[in-house]
């Protein structure tokens, strides 16, 4: 949850009609499975937080992300998952427009030498944050980039 409060307080104390890309949904890379998944949590806290969330995940449908987000004790309802959440068919559709991107699971094509991070910065809003959860990326290239980064476990 700490990192969760992160993300808020890194996006100036607000998160209300922001658009923030969740790459992952998946508890681990290379499953469909979101038991446990920690994207579940972060998902209905920003929700509740009125952000606009773009999920991507290569292997999770949207039908079990949906699932997922109007569990009971989630914390979020059906209303509240429509209103707030699209699903997308690609990290680059997820992330465009966004305000932040938060990487949720370690998927290999989220790597630095997978993905265009320059295209991404250019398309998103400014200042871009990224917020690495899965420890995977090159903080000072992304700095380079012009991206602020925030990494899991690491003093700011």
């Amino acid at each position: 949850m700490r990192f969760t409060h992160r993300i808020v307080r890194t996006l100036f104390n607000t998160v209300t009609n922001k658009k923030i890309a969740l790459l992952g949904f998946a508890f681990k890379k290379d499953t469909g499975d979101t038991r446990e998944s920690a994207a579940i949590t972060l998902s209905s806290y920003l929700i509740q937080e009125h952000a606009n969330i773009a999920i991507y995940d290569p292997k999770v449908s949207a039908k079990q992300i949906k699932m997922d987000l109007t569990e009971p004790g989630v914390g979020t309802n059906e209303a509240d998952v429509n209103k707030h959440v699209t699903i997308c068919e690609s990290a680059y559709e997820a992330c465009a427009g966004a305000a932040a991107i938060v990487i949720c699971t370690e998927w290999d094509e989220f790597k630095m030498n997978q993905m265009d991070y320059q295209k991404i910065f250019d398309s998103m809003q400014k200042p871009a944050f990224i917020f690495d959860g899965r420890l995977i990326l090159d903080a000072p290239k992304l700095r380079e980039i012009g991206f602020r980064v925030e990494t899991i476990g690491k003093s700011v």
